[in-house]
């Protein structure tokens, strides 16, 4: 078991299967030194787990739970792509997308659920810059989207 996966155990989570494209693209690209992961949804044991639009069908809290589950299956992306989650240096960006309500402007505030996990996983690493945009619509009717790019090491 990896460090970063050993972490996840303490926190008392594990990867799940890396979710599959639900389209013409491939979950994961390398380029040099970095990964870019596709927008992941919040998918638990292959069924949506969070399903409307924040600010009237799914709260502050649960999107930010959302976000965290996303986040957990861009990492099962990213493990499958490197074959270990240690040769991640850092965390450069996460982009998240938030269906919210007309005028949502919390966005900023659901995202933290995924940037606050990745700075428990990865710790000093885990430190990314961000963007949190609120949307009228994502797929399947999800409530939160992620992607994010990661610096690797060979």
């Amino acid at each position: 078991m990896s460090s970063v996966e050993a972490r996840l155990s303490e926190l008392g989570l594990t990867l799940p299967t890396p979710p599959a494209a639900a389209g013409a693209y491939v979950p994961a690209v390398r380029t040099g030194n970095l990964l870019y992961l596709a927008g992941t949804l919040p998918m638990k044991d292959g069924k949506v787990a969070s399903l409307g639009k924040v600010g009237r069908d799914v709260d502050l809290a649960q999107a930010a739970e959302a976000a965290k589950l996303c986040t957990l299956n861009a990492l099962a992306n990213a493990k499958a792509a490197l074959g270990s989650l240690d040769r991640v240096v850092r965390v450069v960006m996460v982009n998240g997308f938030v269906n919210g309500i007309d005028g949502f402007s919390d966005s900023p505030k659901v995202l933290n659920g995924a940037s606050e996990f990745l700075l428990q996983v990865f710790g000093e690493a885990g430190k990314h810059a961000r963007a949190a945009v609120s949307v009228n619509g994502l797929p399947l009717g999800v409530s939160v989207e992620v992607q994010m790019v990661l610096e690797i090491r060979d």
